[in-house]
């Protein structure tokens, strides 16, 4: 008698999943790149990381995206978002404020305060904790405070949406105030973009990146500073850029659109459906939220004008909370004072990035003893 045997058949599942998360990060890059063409061609601010962010979410939601973006590289991106803030602190920049720096610092610091006081009162929203609701009312520093969100314990999906949020209502907003508020002249000066001639090749940069990447990251660990990759890189960077000894080093474009990018994803992929019920619920909320402090920020750019005899329209753009490049391009079309703006907004923008981390963490201390008491 002929014992016949039948081939075991197996499903090669196993096999075939490497195939599968291969074309799932294929999917997400190619429809990142495009929703970042198309960003930049109609202007939109920080496209890269608005529309990876998009994409990564839909892809996540709908089951088709990939599991999260690798630790490693979210780190890198971190470092080199704090490395670019950190060489925007020339010396120059910040001399040409002369005597008026005082007054700008203690505006910043206000604006801190106001943004803590309004991250506080998100917070009471049952679906957002303390270091969320800090960070998402922080304003300023957008792309930063996103990327340190979760390394603090925050929901970085949440600091995303709030974030752009403002920096959308900013942007929007901006243009028509200073035109039907002020009745400036958008066409008085010319708006012309650097053309970078001074900047050294990206060959010379990447060695001064690594090093305030790396041994920024290293120091901060060692004295055990919140976030990092963030104020690691900021703090050596900004250092070298004051001390001169980093002049003319920029981050290549390239190299800073795909850390917008791996920012993006790496908030996108967090999001599910339930998530997305949550931030529907919180969206009300955090809008009438960044409206208020919005109208806080153009009262202290009143005070501001008062202590420094600067224009209103100048406090106005020193004092706006957030679209750094959209309010320098407005400054310079409208004939005002565009150091003394830059020099504002740049203060703020550090103040803001490297303290931010620190009264998270606090408000967090204080919010976890006050539930437990």
């Amino acid at each position: 008698m002929n014992d016949v045997q039948t081939p075991e058949l197996t499903v090669p599942t196993r096999a075939s999943e490497p195939r599968r998360r291969g074309l799932r990060w294929v999917a997400l890059i190619a429809l990142s790149a495009g929703g970042w063409a198309l960003g930049e061609s109609i202007g939109l601010t920080a496209a890269g990381l608005f529309a990876a962010l998009i994409v990564a979410a839909a892809l996540a939601v709908t089951g088709w995206g990939p599991s999260r973006v690798p630790s490693p590289l979210g780190k890198l991106a971190q470092g080199v978002l704090a490395s670019a803030v950190g060489l925007m602190v020339h010396r120059e920049t910040i001399a040409a404020l002369g005597s008026l720096w005082v007054p700008v610092v203690s505006i910043a610091a206000a604006t801190l305060v106001i943004s803590v006081a309004a991250g506080a009162l998100l917070a009471l929203h049952r679906d957002v904790d303390a270091v969320t609701g800090s960070l998402s009312m922080t304003a300023g520093g957008a792309t930063g405070l996103v990327a340190m969100a979760r390394e603090l314990g925050g929901d970085d999906r949440v600091v995303a949406v709030v974030q752009y949020l403002r920096v959308a209502l900013v942007v929007v907003s901006m243009p028509m105030i200073v035109t039907f508020g002020f009745r400036a002249d958008t066409g008085a000066g010319t708006v012309t973009a650097t053309d970078g001639g001074g900047a050294a090749e990206w060959y010379v940069a990447l060695p001064f990146l690594a090093l305030f990447i790396v041994g920024g990251t290293a120091v901060a660990s060692f004295v055990r500073l919140p976030a990092p990759a963030t104020l690691g890189p900021l703090a050596v960077s900004a250092g070298f850029e004051l001390g001169g000894w980093s002049d003319a080093v920029s981050v290549p474009p390239m190299l800073m659109t795909a850390a917008l990018i791996l920012i993006g994803w790496q908030a996108g992929l967090a999001f599910d459906r339930a998530s997305l019920r949550a931030i529907g619920r919180i969206l009300p909320y955090a809008a009438l939220l960044t409206l208020l402090v919005g109208a806080a920020c153009a009262g202290l750019g009143v005070l501001l004008s008062h202590l420094t005899g600067a224009s209103l329209l100048e406090a106005y753009l020193a004092t706006t909370p957030g679209g750094l490049a959209a309010v320098l391009a407005v400054s310079a079309s409208t004939s005002s004072n565009v150091t003394f703006v830059a020099a504002a907004q740049v203060l703020r923008l550090v103040i803001m990035l490297v303290t931010t981390p620190i009264m998270a963490k606090a408000f967090a201390h204080f919010s976890s003893r006050r539930r437990r008491a």
